[in-house]
C-alpha cells in the first residue's frame, strides 16, 4: 500500500466542488458553485493531519496489504479493495447520512437530482436504526409499478446479495442500470411467508415530481413527489393553471416525499409565504446561512398541506415553514424528522464524499432532527389504503379531512 494512497483520499476532499443536501434517503440538494477541482498531488501530508497520526494509519494500511497479498486465499480486486477502505473510513463516523460514492454512484446521484435516470421507478427509504430498505412507493406505470412491487415491501436481496444495513446510496446504485437491462431484487412482504423474488427491466425514468388537478368546490390539488430542478417550473406553472381556473383553495400533498433539492424548496415557498426567513442553517461553529423568500406576489388563499412519516427532510422544510407562518393547516401523521444537513464534495478522480455539515432550524428556530412535524390536525390513513400505490381521492381520508378544513376557511 503506498502512501499516497490514502493521501489521494484524504487530499482529495479539500479540493472539492460542494454540494448541499437535504434529501432523506436517494434524494439530495445540490448547489454547485464554480470552484476549481485541487489536483490530488497539490496537498500534502501536513496539510491533512498530524504526521504521526497519519503515518501510524498508513502504516497498519501497509501491513495489512501485506497480511493480505501473503495469506488471503482469492486473488484480491484492487478497485474493490480501496472502495472498501474508502467506504470504512467514512463509516467509522456511525453517521447512516454519511457515506463515500464511487464513480458511478456519484454519476447516479447527480443523473437523479434531474428527474431523469434510468431504473425502475421507485422510491426508496432506509430505517436508520435498523438498516431495513423499504419501498415507498412505485412511480405509476413504471417498471417497478408493472412488475408489482407495492409501498412498505421490504428490499432483502438486490442480484442475490443481502442489502439490509448496506448504505441505501450503494443500493440503488446497483438496481439502477442502462435502459433495457434487468435487475433481480427479491423482497419480503407482509402478510407473506416466503421471499418473493422480481426479474425487473429497467428504463428510463422521467420522475412525475408534480401532479395536479382541480376538486369539487374549485379547491385546487397539487401534489409534489419529490423536490428537484424541474420541480420549480412545474409547480409555478400547477399554481398558474389552477388560478386560471378560479382555485379558491390549495391543498398541497407532500406525503411520502423523501426530500430533494434545498433550492427547489426555497424557490416554491417563496410563491407560498411572505417576505421573510424561510429556513435557516447552523452548523459545528455556529455559522448560520439563512435562506429567504423575496418575492411580493406570495399566494394569499387557504392552504392545507398533507404529510405522513415518509414526509422528509426538504418536505419537512415545506411544511414547518408555512406552518411556523401559520399560512397553512398541516393535516395527517408525524413526519419523518431529519433535521440535519448533508453536503457532497466531489474529489478529483470522479469519486465523491457526503458528509452531516450543519442542522437546519424552520423560521421560529425548530430543529425537528428526530422528532418530525406534527401535523395540526393529525388523521392516520385508513389500514386498508396504506398499501395502495394510487388512492383514490373519495377513499383517502386524509385527503377528504384536507378538503373538509379548506371548505371551512374558504366561507
Amino acid at each position: 500500500m503506498r502512501k499516497n494512497f490514502l493521501t489521494g483520499f484524504l487530499s482529495g476532499i479539500f479540493g472539492a466542488l460542494v454540494l448541499c443536501l437535504v434529501g432523506a434517503g436517494i434524494y439530495y440538494a445540490i448547489d454547485v458553485p464554480e470552484k476549481a477541482v485541487i489536483p490530488i498531488e497539490d496537498v500534502s501530508a501536513a496539510d491533512i493531519n498530524d504526521e504521526k497520526t497519519y503515518e501510524d494509519i498508513v502504516e497498519k494500511l501497509e501491513v495489512l496489504e501485506m497480511l493480505i497479498d501473503t495469506y488471503y486465499l482469492e486473488e484480491v480486486d484492487q478497485e474493490a479493495f480501496a472502495t472498501g477502505i474508502y467506504r470504512g473510513f467514512v463509516s467509522s463516523l456511525n453517521d447512516p447520512y454519511s457515506t463515500y460514492y464511487t464513480k458511478q454512484e456519484y454519476a447516479n446521484l447527480i443523473e437523479s437530482s434531474s428527474g431523469v435516470y434510468h431504473g425502475i421507478g421507485a422510491v426508496v427509504s432506509q430505517n436508520v436504526n435498523t438498516g431495513i430498505l423499504t419501498i415507498v412507493k412505485p412511480y405509476k406505470d413504471s417498471p417497478a409499478y408493472k412488475a408489482g412491487l407495492l409501498p412498505d415491501d421490504i428490499i432483502y436481496k438486490v442480484e442475490g446479495e443481502e442489502v439490509t444495513g448496506k448504505d441505501i446510496s450503494e443500493v440503488v446504485s446497483k438496481i439502477k442500470g442502462k435502459e433495457g437491462t434487468k435487475v433481480n431484487i427479491t423482497i419480503y412482504r407482509d402478510g407473506v411467508e416466503e421471499p418473493m423474488d422480481f426479474t425487473i427491466t429497467r428504463q428510463k425514468i422521467n420522475i412525475p415530481t408534480i401532479e395536479f388537478e382541480m376538486l369539487d368546490g374549485k379547491i385546487g390539488y397539487i401534489q409534489i413527489a419529490e423536490f428537484d430542478d424541474i420541480t420549480i417550473s412545474q409547480f409555478n406553472n400547477a399554481i398558474d393553471q389552477l388560478e386560471k381556473k378560479g382555485m379558491k383553495g390549495l391543498v398541497v400533498d407532500v406525503r411520502n416525499n423523501p426530500g430533494g433539492l434545498l433550492n427547489s424548496v426555497v424557490d416554491i415557498l417563496d410563491r407560498l409565504l411572505p417576505r421573510g426567513l424561510i429556513v435557516y442553517t447552523e452548523d459545528k461553529y455556529k455559522n448560520r446561512e439563512e435562506e429567504k423568500a423575496v418575492r411580493s406576489d406570495q399566494f394569499n388563499k387557504p392552504l392545507v398541506v398533507l404529510i405522513n412519516g415518509n414526509s422528509a427532510s426538504a418536505s419537512e422544510i415545506f411544511a414547518g415553514a408555512l406552518q411556523d407562518y401559520e399560512k397553512a393547516t398541516v393535516v395527517g401523521t408525524t413526519s419523518f424528522g431529519k433535521g440535519i444537513v448533508q453536503r457532497v464534495i466531489p474529489l478529483s478522480d470522479g469519486t465523491a464524499i457526503k458528509l452531516t455539515i450543519s442542522k437546519y432550524f424552520t423560521p421560529k428556530g425548530r430543529n425537528i432532527h428526530g422528532t418530525g412535524i406534527v401535523p395540526d390536525v393529525e388523521v392516520e390513513l385508513d389500514d386498508e389504503l396504506k398499501q395502495l400505490v394510487t388512492i383514490p381521492h373519495d377513499k383517502d381520508n386524509q385527503l377528504q379531512k384536507a378538503i373538509e378544513i379548506l371548505k371551512e376557511q374558504m366561507k
